[in-house]
């Protein structure tokens, strides 16, 4: 049978797996295969010692990124002179295209994350940059320079060596931070790299949105967000503000129809006038616009699978509480005409003004605007310090948990 690439026995044993494994550790047959097609099917690193050691050892440093080492066969990798040589060949492409990945994605996809947890970067062609490296003066330094540098992500790596170190001394509280920045650095490798310079960021476990333009922050407000318990907890996600929606009604889902309103309407058959409410013929309610609307004035509008929005509220205490999660996921507000303002690129006048007329309106931004809603406990405040928050959702545990082991399910 003639042979199917230029080295028969790498390209027939890549065409012939659909799983792959060396010494009992899974390789990645899809992404080898795509870094081998850009080789013509031979092999790599017989001939690029020097820059297989480069990308080893950067591999072996993979600590310094918060990431267990393991999770890219570093044992095998001390050893691999040992394995036969197509074995080596191919431990050694997928722990440097696993590292890249990491670096570039996070270290745990999308789909073993928890459905609230859905940021990602922009793809990257981590065999492309595995190549990029191989013919760099230090090609370890070239992936390692997949990881965000922010001053966000670099203050976290600053943390963690502080952190390792205070472990080692005894400090107990230091091994629960050296966790907490472990998987801050992770949710960091989720995000866009470049970061848009403007952008609105809410973090929700820090119950606070920050509106930044040419990438410094330029205003800044408390926020209430989701309950603790599911489904009402607000999740982590990209999206884009397209309009300011004034006075707008509040269109219920049919889950809160079902928990909340129904409820109240078997027991008070007044209910839904007294609060302004109209049932729909799908299942749904609304609640007309004016003062007391669960929307109060002001919504952007940022459509998204969750059907999670900012918005303002009637109820103004509420931003003075230390404990703001009460909500069914939405994001209210505190200070939403002066962020109708920013974003709108009008005075605050002009806000005033279109909700003063009462009748319910929507503005299109001049330009959308992304709008990041993320979960970080360990992170950079406005002021350039590193703040640390509760894990109130209780998922740190969940993504710390998954960096320990193999990514790859």
């Amino acid at each position: 049978m003639p042979a199917l690439h230029a080295h028969s026995d790498l390209g027939n044993r890549l065409d012939n797996a659909s799983e792959l494994t060396i010494a009992g550790e899974p390789l990645d047959v899809v992404l080898l295969r795509r870094f081998y097609t850009r080789h013509d099917f031979q092999l790599v690193w017989p001939t690029r010692q020097a820059q297989a050691n480069s990308l080893a050892d950067a591999v072996l440093r993979a600590g310094d990124q918060g990431l267990n080492p393991g999770l890219f066969h570093a044992d095998l990798l001390q050893r691999s002179a040992a394995l036969p040589p197509l074995d080596r060949e191919l431990l050694l492409s997928d722990a440097f295209l696993s590292y890249a990945t990491a670096l570039a994605h996070g270290a745990v996809p999308v789909k073993l994350r928890g459905p609230n947890q859905t940021l990602t970067p922009g793809p990257i062609d981590v065999a492309a940059a595995l190549d990029v490296a191989i013919v760099s003066p230090d090609p370890g330094a070239a992936i390692e320079a997949l990881a965000p540098a922010t001053p966000a992500y670099m203050a976290l790596r600053r943390a963690l060596k502080t952190n390792l170190a205070d472990a080692v001394a005894g400090d107990k509280a230091a091994t629960s931070r050296l966790r907490t920045v472990e998987v801050n650095l992770e949710r960091a490798r989720w995000l866009p790299r470049p970061m848009p310079m403007e952008r609105v960021w809410v973090n929700v476990a820090d119950e606070r949105l920050v509106f930044y333009r040419a990438d410094a922050p330029v205003f800044s407000t408390r926020v209430v967000v989701g309950q603790d318990v599911e489904p009402n907890q607000t999740p982590e996600f990209h999206a884009t503000i397209e309009s300011s929606v004034f006075n707008p009604p509040w269109v219920i889902p049919k889950d809160i129809v079902r928990r909340e309103i129904l409820p109240q309407i078997s027991r008070d058959s007044d209910y839904l006038q007294k609060n302004d409410m109209i049932m729909l013929a799908d299942g749904e309610a609304e609640q007309l616009p004016g003062p007391g609307a669960g929307l109060g004035l002001i919504m952007f509008d940022m459509p998204n699978r969750f059907d999670v929005y900012l918005h303002d509220t009637p109820d103004r205490d509420i931003f003075n509480r230390a404990d703001r999660r009460i909500s069914h996921g939405c994001i209210r507000v505190q200070d939403p005409r002066e962020l109708a303002s920013l974003l709108l690129q009008q005075p605050l006048s002009a806000v005033n003004q279109e909700i003063a007329e009462g009748s319910t309106t929507e503005r299109n931004l001049p330009v959308p605007m992304p709008v990041f809603v993320v979960y970080q406990t360990a992170f950079l405040d406005i002021a350039g310090a590193l703040q640390f928050r509760s894990d109130f959702y209780g998922r740190d545990d969940e993504v710390w948990q998954k960096l320990q082991r193999s990514s790859r399910g």
